[in-house]
């Protein structure tokens, strides 16, 4: 019997991916690939292009899915912009610009190239499912699952099923790599304590934060992410 890809069994867990449980009051559960139509063939082309094989790849999580990032093309931290230049998948009908996904798209050309780095890393979010609110103005805002305890409760049994599936795409063990210093890695390292899932969480500022806040010393970080990546070969 061939054993199945690894592109088939992400692409078997995103389009099951579904949260019904009970959610505080004003939040939503943002599921792009249930949301949009044209969400899943996008995410068929990008895991069928760089995942189409039984290699191990070392796992790196972010925190959820935002609107113009993972929630718009169904891959993290990639917007429409960076599929068609950097993944040579173009995206029609709708445009997209999401920050970190130029920073992270910066360490992958630095490391080598899409194919390169996708060879070896696997993106994926410690919730794979985002969340929205609507601000006082009445505008649709990303909400992260650690933006109310109560949410982080109800969301943490889903949490773990969906690490657990992951898990058995036969991912390295040794070492986890999380997007975010604070709240993220905080969850995440008290969440592998628990469950003994990695030997290491290895925290990395967020991209979102190097581009809102430390867009000058971009290049700096970018040489931390490799250095990190390459500390762990």
């Amino acid at each position: 019997m061939k054993t199945q890809s690894l592109a088939l069994k992400i692409m078997e867990f995103i389009s099951k991916l579904h949260f019904d449980g009970h959610l505080p009051k004003g939040i939503q559960v943002l599921n792009p690939f249930r949301d949009n139509s044209e969400i899943l063939p996008i995410a068929k082309q990008f895991y069928q292009k760089f995942y189409n094989d039984n290699s191990t790849r070392t796992l790196i999580l972010g925190i959820n899915p935002g609107r113009l990032g993972a929630g718009a093309t169904g891959i993290p931290f990639t917007d429409t912009k960076r599929m068609k230049e950097k993944c040579g998948i173009e995206i029609n009908g709708f445009q997209t610009h999401e920050p970190s996904s130029v920073f992270v798209y910066e360490v992958i050309d630095a490391f080598g190239g899409a194919e390169k780095f996708y060879s070896e890393y696997y993106i994926s979010s410690i919730c794979p499912l985002g969340f929205t609110a609507t601000s006082k103005v009445g505008k649709e805002v990303n909400y992260n699952y650690y933006d109310s305890k109560e949410l982080t409760t109800l969301i943490k049994p889903f949490i773990i099923e969906s690490m657990i599936t992951q898990l058995q795409f036969g991912l390295n063990r040794e070492v986890v790599f999380c997007f975010g210093t604070g709240k993220n890695f905080n969850f995440i390292q008290s969440l592998n304590e628990e469950m003994k899932w990695f030997g290491k969480v290895i925290p990395l500022e967020h991209p979102r934060y190097i581009m809102q806040y430390k867009s000058k010393l971009k290049e700096d970080y970018v040489t931390k992410y490799l250095e990190a990546f390459n500390a762990f070969q």
